[in-house]
């Protein structure tokens, strides 16, 4: 969330003169548009705003959004974000990467600036393959990718984006897949969270691991595999048929029956978006038994890096002189002369 004043665009003015060039069909621009059509409805300026990437498909987003853009290093965008936002506190800072960029090579600097809480919008884009470097296994990769780096099958355990960024002390955690018509509502509660907002989106490699999500991506029977959760609302899919409960016996999540629309009574509960431990059991519930659960799964601010960091230069500053060449001159000093020529 961020102070400045809204005005008034449209998905137009966050259009670049710059060719897209994401494979065709690639989920990515479907991720583009959701973010173009979300800027103007968030009152964004493009004059206030920054995208900051690292290496990868997703890490080209800078190039196409009329704003501010830093195309950085491989894993180290969260490291230039977090200067940006403190050297400018009122910048709108986005952040944009991807299971490889973020989760491998930049698995610390993420960490980093989820627990430090710096406010910023992060967007991970996970496709479970590295698509740059021509399809390799990455961190999220499932159990068994063929790729021409794994070609019998990955027996690496993935990692779970969501699971990592709950552990690493995040403080929103929000869900997507590309092609989803509430990836924008996503996006916007990310936005109003003061402090690190991170969202992962599911998002389609066309080529190298095509409709990998399509288990609950699929429009065709979606309803039955997507858990949308929403603020004060019973968790219920199925067309309001079946509902999450807790089994207060094993403190686990189940899946229950609702009959005639009563939910209360089959036990269902009501999403709470502060509550870390069942948000920990939404991140972790197997997909198959269980519904994926999308939308806003935690969210519950604190106090943000770069307000601590400002508090502690005003107060160290406080009665003291800004002058530069006093305390160049403090302290043991040292008058050289002479020349190259001539030295002393």
């Amino acid at each position: 969330m961020n102070a400045p004043a809204k005005i008034e665009t449209t998905l137009k003015d966050w259009e670049t003169d710059q060719e897209v060039r994401w494979c065709p069909g690639c989920g990515d621009y479907a991720i583009l548009k959701a973010v173009q059509r979300t800027l103007p409805q968030l009152g964004a300026d493009p004059a206030n705003t920054v995208f900051i990437s690292g290496i990868g498909c997703s890490s080209r987003f800078p190039y196409y959004i009329e704003s501010y853009g830093f195309h950085t290093i491989h894993g180290r965008a969260p490291a230039f974000a977090t200067g940006a936002k403190l050297a400018n506190p009122d910048l709108d800072v986005w952040l944009v990467t991807g299971d490889g960029d973020g989760l491998s090579i930049g698995g610390n600097h993420l960490m980093h600036v989820l627990r430090r809480n710096v406010n910023m919008q992060i967007m991970l884009f996970n496709n479970e393959i590295y698509g740059l470097t021509k399809g390799q296994a990455s961190p999220t990769s499932r159990e068994g990718t063929k790729s021409p780096s794994t070609p019998i099958g990955s027996y690496d355990h993935p990692a779970r984006p969501a699971a990592f960024a709950l552990g690493s002390g995040a403080r929103f955690i929000g869900r997507g897949f590309d092609v989803s018509k509430n990836l924008p509502d996503v996006l916007k509660a990310a936005h109003a969270h003061k402090g690190a907002a991170f969202i992962e989106i599911f998002q389609n490699c066309i080529v190298y691991n095509k409709d990998v999500f399509n288990d609950f991506a699929a429009p065709k029977g979606a309803e039955d595999r997507q858990l949308w959760l929403e603020e004060g609302k019973p968790m219920l899919f199925a067309n309001d048929t079946k509902g999450i409960a807790l089994n207060r016996e094993t403190l686990s999540l189940e899946v229950v029956d609702v009959t005639d629309g009563d939910w209360e009574a089959a036990g269902v509960i009501v999403h709470d978006v502060t509550n870390r431990s069942v948000a920990h059991m939404l991140i972790e519930m197997p997909f198959g038994p269980f519904p994926m659960a999308l939308g806003v799964l935690y969210d519950d601010p604190r106090p943000t890096f770069e307000d601590a960091v400002i508090a502690e230069r005003k107060k160290a500053s406080e009665g003291k002189e800004a002058n530069l060449a006093k305390l160049l001159g403090k302290g043991q000093t040292w008058t050289v002369s002479g020349t190259a020529q001539d030295p002393v």
